[in-house]
């Protein structure tokens, strides 16, 4: 199990593949920065009423 091993994490590394073996998270691009907030899910928007004709 080596470079060629595509199930490990040296296999990962050496192709510059992410995977199972290898994680790829995101994380802040400024050491010691707020991660972002994500807003809450939010329900659907009601379409707005139709306009009638005269």
């Amino acid at each position: 199990m080596g470079k060629g091993d595509r199930r490990t994490r040296r296999g990962k590394t050496y192709r510059g593949s992410y995977g199972i073996s290898r994680l790829h998270s995101a994380k802040p691009a400024v050491a010691g920065a707020k991660e972002t907030v994500t807003k809450p899910a939010t329900a659907a928007k009601k379409a707005a009423p139709k306009k009638k004709s005269a």
